[in-house]
């Protein structure tokens, strides 16, 4: 999966300008985060379309970054986020971002970026998921 990162100038009414130019063009947002700071909005939409929503956002006067994001599932217990954050320390992985897509009691899904994606798959594949799943 993708992420795309908007950094623009923080004013009231952006991220609806976001959206409802994602949603004319028929893109659907999977996960968003919107960070304020220093005047400067930081916006990271997690989409599947990457390509298209790049071109759009790019038309549309904005701009964008891309980086490739990891999708894990971890049961919804105390320690889990511990456990693969410390696997990913202890072999100088750098987290850049994470964000919780779904928690359902039972589960929790979180989207990564981290500095080493490779090296990251590697070590977290048996909590990776598809976008599929």
């Amino acid at each position: 999966m993708k992420s795309i990162t908007v950094v623009a100038d923080d004013r009231v009414g952006l991220l609806a300008d976001i959206s409802y130019i994602l949603g004319k063009a028929r893109i659907n947002i999977e996960s968003v985060s919107v960070d304020s700071i220093g005047g400067k909005a930081i916006i990271v939409l997690t989409i599947k379309d990457p390509q298209k929503t790049a071109d759009v956002l790019q038309k549309s006067g904005y701009t964008i970054s891309e980086a490739n994001i990891l999708v894990v599932k971890l049961s919804d217990q105390p320690g889990e986020l511990s456990k693969i954050t410390t696997m990913l320390a202890d072999e100088k992985v750098n987290i850049q971002n994470v964000h919780m897509l779904s928690r359902d009691g039972k589960n929790t899904v979180l989207a990564l970026m981290v500095d080493k994606p490779k090296k990251a798959e590697k070590l977290l594949a048996p909590y990776l998921i598809t976008s599929e799943e």
